[in-house]
This record gives structure tokens, sequence and C-alpha cells, in this order.
């Protein structure tokens, strides 16, 4: 796990990287514990990111990381880069909101053990399983709203899905997307928008001018400046020049 915290913030939004197994103990460092989590996961209180992709492992420490993210008191966004496969996706389901890349991939199954001894041995094996699987599927039913006989049946069949059919039963809420490609469109507005005023600016500049004095003839002894006032005007008043631009926008 990598956490990505401001120590100075405790408020402020972590980031925790589930990538490996889940497991009770670490023996190899790269797995990922119920301990190891409580402490990142606890060392502030503001919204957490978790980025996840984990082939599964224990149920039981699964369960534990599962009650600790329902529990916590800040938003928590899972975010599924790879895949949530087995008890990496009950932990899944302790997301405010779970958000899978158009790639990844989530599986749910049976869940399985080892066991040797005599048919009493056997038998009290296939109880725990039996029992173990009605607790996943509590995780699963509160997610999805799903029955408890789609879930087991699911289940039964283990069933993988990507990121559409996760969302379509309710695994998921939706699709991690790439913010550079949304378009601005208050960007836009407000581009155009100058445009509209550079052009009409450049309108009211050119044919807001007073009309040019018509010249008097010098051998028209006959003409007054009384008659100068009627020679027809130059250009066009600006009212009926931005009645057509506004014609021609709409």
């Amino acid at each position: 796990m990598t956490p990505v915290r401001n120590e100075n913030e405790s408020d402020a939004e972590c980031v925790l990287e589930l990538y490996g197994t889940i497991a009770e103990n670490s023996w190899y460092d790269d797995e990922i514990t119920p301990q190891m989590f409580k402490d990142e996961l606890f060392s502030g209180s503001g919204p957490v990111t978790i980025w996840l992709s984990s082939p599964g492992g224990d149920c039981v420490a699964a369960s534990q990381i599962y009650a600790m993210l329902m529990d916590y008191k800040g938003d928590v966004t899972v975010k599924i880069d790879g895949i949530a496969a087995s008890a990496a996706s009950v932990i899944a389901m302790a997301g405010t909101r779970v958000l899978m890349a158009p790639t990844a991939m989530m599986m749910v199954h049976n869940p399985a053990t080892m066991a040797f001894g005599d048919h009493n041995d056997m038998r009290k094996a296939i109880e725990l399983l039996d029992e173990v699987k009605e607790s996943i599927i509590n995780a699963y039913e509160l997610k999805t709203g799903l029955s408890r006989k789609e879930i087991g049946k699911l289940m039964e069949n283990e069933t993988w899905m990507n990121a559409r059919k996760a969302i379509e039963l309710g695994f998921a809420d939706g699709e991690l997307t790439d913010e550079k490609k949304a378009v601005d469109a208050e960007a836009f507005a407000f581009s155009s928008k100058a445009v509209e005023n550079a052009l009409l600016n450049k309108l009211t500049a050119k044919y807001d001018r007073k009309p040019d004095p018509q010249p008097v003839p010098v051998n028209d002894a006959q003409t007054s400046v009384s008659d100068n006032k009627t020679q027809p005007q130059r250009g066009r008043p600006v009212d009926e020049l931005m009645g057509r631009l506004h014609l021609i926008q709409h």
C-alpha cells in the first residue's frame, strides 16, 4: 500500500493502493494485511480513494478490511484498475462509490478451503464453506440489491464481469473516464461571446459615424444650407445593422 496524505492535513484526501494478495500475515512483504491497512486508513479522517487490483486471498482478512471501510466515517471511493477477484471483490463492496476501468475485471465465486480427516471432518468443512458463502453474499446483497438466490447462482458459476456488466448487475457504480477529453463548455461559450463582441465593436466603429457633409455647388447660387440637410446620408444606421446581425445569429 502506498498512502498519499499531507501529514499536516488529517482531513485531506488519502490515496491507498491495494495491489497484491490479501492475507492475515505478510511473508514476502507484498501481501496486504488488515493491520497494515488499518494503520494507513485511520491515519486521517478525510475522503479515501483506493486503487484496487488483487486476485483475492484470505476471506477472513478481506472481511476485516471490508469492516474497516464500512466503519470509516469519510467517503470511500474504490477504483478498480486491474482485477478485483474473489476476496478482493468483497473489499470493493465497501466503497461509497465503486468505479472500474473499461479494461478491468471483477470475479465472484464460491469460497474454497483445504480439509483432511474422516467423513465428519469433511462434513464440517462443507458446513463451514456454506456459512462463509452466506457471509459473502451479505456484502454483495448490500451493494447490488440483487436477491440472495441470484447472487448465489453467480458465485456458483464463477462469474467474471467486465466494467459494464458489473455496473449492470450493481457491483460497480460507474466507469473511470479520461477527464482530459472532456469538453470545457464554459470556455467555449466565453470564446464565442468574445468573437461576437469583437464583431459588434467593429461594426459600431465603422457605421456609427456622422455622414460627411455634402458639398455646396459653387455655381449654384440657389443652393442653401437648409437644402444641404435633405441630402441622403451615406452608410446605414447602427440599429439596422445590429438587427440584421441578430437575424443572422438566430
